[in-house]
């Protein structure tokens, strides 16, 4: 390991993976995880790649699109804004239109079962809609 990295820089040059800089390296580097992931039986060496490929675009990712923190109601707004979506539209997964209402007054916290619904409805992870 020492004598690979005593030259970093040849490294770089011979084309080792390196810091993430624009969107199209992104995407050069998420295809080739794409690829190795698709492996039935990774080697080590293609695991040890999927670790670093990963490492690499959570940390582009995190520095680029950093999400602010929001509330669990705040993240709900913002979801049915980019829906276009109504208080009556969210009726079924929360139980009601009062609800929905008492939901986004922050009168009520929406529960685990709520959380379920609205996580699969908008396809994102159910951690948004819990307090940071």
């Amino acid at each position: 390991m020492a004598s690979v990295l005593a030259n970093p820089v040849r490294m770089i040059e011979r084309g080792a993976p390196h810091l993430i800089e624009t969107e199209d390296q992104l995407a050069a580097y998420t295809k080739a995880l794409f690829r190795l992931t698709a492996e039935p039986r990774p080697s080590r060496a293609q695991v040890q790649a999927i670790d670093l490929l990963t490492f690499l675009i959570e940390r582009y990712e995190e520095a680029r699109y950093a999400v602010p923190e929001a509330s669990p109601t705040d993240v709900l707004r913002f979801l049915m804004d980019r829906h276009g979506l109504r208080q009556r539209d969210l009726a079924r997964e929360l139980g009601g239109e009062s609800v929905v209402s008492e939901v986004l007054s922050g009168k009520r916290r929406l529960n685990a079962a709520q959380i379920e619904k609205l996580s699969f409805r908008f396809q994102v992870s159910p951690a948004v809609f819990f307090p940071a």
